[in-house]
């Protein structure tokens, strides 16, 4: 009679197994050492090669259809000299965008629900990128400059301001999710009547480009304001990655945080500041695009089956869902006439934020009689 194994453990345990519902490996190296989800590596892989294939198909869209393979050929080197213009001066820019800018809304998205503890704690909900928005339209309509880099740096400030006030005020010996979401949705309203106010006192071709912008469109986006979007967009990856450890303490609590060596209050104001920025380089190349932030974590959470909104799913679930979304939009361009992508991600992510406010409002105080 052969002895049993002892049975190998999952997350809570030493070197795998099964934790969450999915499989756990443990890698090694000369300077980590880590337990890695098996199911969330796969996931996030395969989100990836969506999103990617996605960008791909929507390259070979547009007035001047170029098949997919051609365009494979031509970003590898091959093609002829106009074709190449049109694949990758023009739209492979744009595809590209819709690839990183929605990883970004996904890691944005990630760590306010998780700062919050909240599924509707995103920077579309909490206002975060009204104020981004908010910025952008002082700079166009009273300053008068359409620069990238002064719409830049002020999205980032509109951005930056609004947290700050929204923090003050939700804060009363501490900052809870619930009044942080309640106070940022008040203010996202004001802000929102500021640059309505703004723009119904502009001429009417300054009112028409702003206006334009704050539907959220990625067909402006060039690789004038591509490339240093880029660096910028790593640069806040890095950092995000950096904060995970923290965001994952904070997660357990404050208590719980001290206890593990970390310091809350820096903690959590260096990843306040890392997830409004995520808002607010995208606002500044794309204008406002609602909604991404707000699904991608909890659909990434949903198809890992992992117990929290992890920031690599999150930013692979935001780059298929923005990458599809403009892949939609030039489809219905096609056949109908130009709509700009963050009008499609609206009106999906509302669909979604009816269903979770329904689902909320059952899980606390059940079914309607």
């Amino acid at each position: 009679m052969t002895p049993r194994r002892p049975p190998r453990r999952g997350a809570e345990g030493e070197l795998g197994g099964v934790a969450f519902g999915y499989a756990v490996r443990t890698l090694r190296g000369p300077w980590f050492s880590g337990r890695v989800p098996a199911r969330g590596v796969a996931v996030t892989a395969v989100l990836a090669l969506l999103a990617a294939a996605s960008a791909l198909v929507a390259i070979s869209l547009g007035n001047y259809l170029i098949p997919v393979e051609q365009v494979a050929a031509i970003l590898v080197g091959g093609g002829e000299e106009f074709e190449r213009m049109i694949v990758l001066d023009w739209r492979l820019p744009v595809a590209l965008a819709a690839v990183v800018f929605g990883a970004l809304l996904g890691v944005g998205g990630a760590i306010f629900q998780s700062l919050t503890r909240n599924p509707l704690g995103s920077p579309d909900i909490i206002g975060f990128d009204a104020g981004s928005y908010t910025g952008v339209v002082i700079t166009m309509l009273v300053v008068g400059t359409t620069g990238y880099w002064p719409v830049a740096a002020a999205s980032l400030a509109g951005g930056l301001a609004t947290a700050f006030v929204v923090y003050v005020l939700a804060y009363r010996r501490g900052v809870q999710g619930f009044r942080l979401i309640i106070v940022g949705i008040a203010v996202s309203a004001a802000l929102g009547s500021v640059n309505a106010y703004l723009i119904t006192r502009a001429e009417i071709n300054d009112a028409m480009t702003v206006g334009f912008w704050g539907a959220g469109s990625l067909t402006r986006v060039s690789w004038t304001s591509m490339l240093p979007s880029l660096v910028v967009a790593a640069l806040i990856v890095v950092a995000a990655l950096l904060l995970s450890r923290d965001l994952r303490r904070l997660e357990l609590g404050d208590d719980v945080a001290v206890t593990q060596g970390g310091r809350p209050n820096r903690a959590r104001l260096a990843l306040m500041v890392t997830g409004v920025a995520t808002v607010a380089l995208v606002t500044a190349a794309a204008g406002p695009i609602g909604f991404v932030a707000l699904v991608a974590p909890q659909l990434a959470r949903r198809v890992t089956r992992s117990a929290g909104a992890g920031l690599c799913g999150a930013a692979a679930m935001g780059a298929a869902l923005l990458s599809g979304a403009h892949l939609l939009s030039l489809l219905i361009d096609r056949f109908y006439r130009p709509v700009p992508v963050g009008l499609i991600t609206v009106c999906l992510g509302g669909l979604y934020l009816i269903r979770l406010l329904v689902r909320e409002t059952r899980r606390q105080y059940g079914p309607p009689r």
